[in-house]
């Protein structure tokens, strides 16, 4: 049966073989067609592009600061109180009891210092505030302003200085200074 099989192939492949010898009697039209495709403009191949030379970089952060590693060791809030007793109730922090004046719902960046007046005889400045309502108050030493329980500790001509306490980030409060400088008239 195997013997058989290799014949029936070899006959069948040389029936299909057939088929590609020279039996066509015309080939003009052929010959005129690949004629006219030869003769045909041929087409523009565009030219490659022109790589620019890479440049390497050298990383050098390897010999900074890690980024992600604290500057200052953090210390739990717990430990904090027991080890320092500035931070703990009887420390520095805002009186929250106290009632608030009108000119501490207002950021300090919303008040601004629009004249002062000198009272006669004495070397005590008011300030004149003006809040985002449009709305002028005067202020003297003393006062508070801010929403950081900003208490006004000096009123000169051209500025009134507030010192204000503010949380520290690690559980306790510090006072920061505050300038309103009166400004040029617009």
């Amino acid at each position: 049966m195997f013997k058989y099989s290799k014949g029936i192939f070899l006959l069948l492949a040389t029936v299909f073989l057939s088929g590609c010898v020279d039996w066509v009697e015309d080939k003009q039209d052929l010959v005129q067609f690949v004629n006219k495709a030869k003769a045909a403009p041929s087409g523009k191949i565009k030219p490659l592009p022109e790589f620019k030379p890479y440049h390497s970089f050298v990383y050098e952060g390897a010999s900074m600061r890690e980024p992600f590693v604290a500057l200052i060791q953090y210390v739990e809030p717990e430990e904090i109180e027991e080890s320092n007793p500035k931070n703990t109730a009887g420390g520095l922090q805002p009186d929250v009891g106290r009632q608030k004046e009108y000119l501490e719902s207002f950021a300090v960046e919303q008040l601004k210092l629009v004249g002062s007046i000198h009272e006669k005889g004495s070397n005590t400045f008011w300030a004149l505030i003006k809040d985002s309502n449009s709305e002028v108050h005067r202020v003297g030493t003393g006062a508070f302003m801010g929403l950081n329980y900003g208490l006004v500790v000096e009123v000169a001509e051209q500025r009134v200085v507030l010192s204000e306490i503010v949380s520290n980030g690690r559980g306790g409060w510090m006072k920061r200074s505050r300038n309103l400088v009166l400004s040029e008239q617009e």
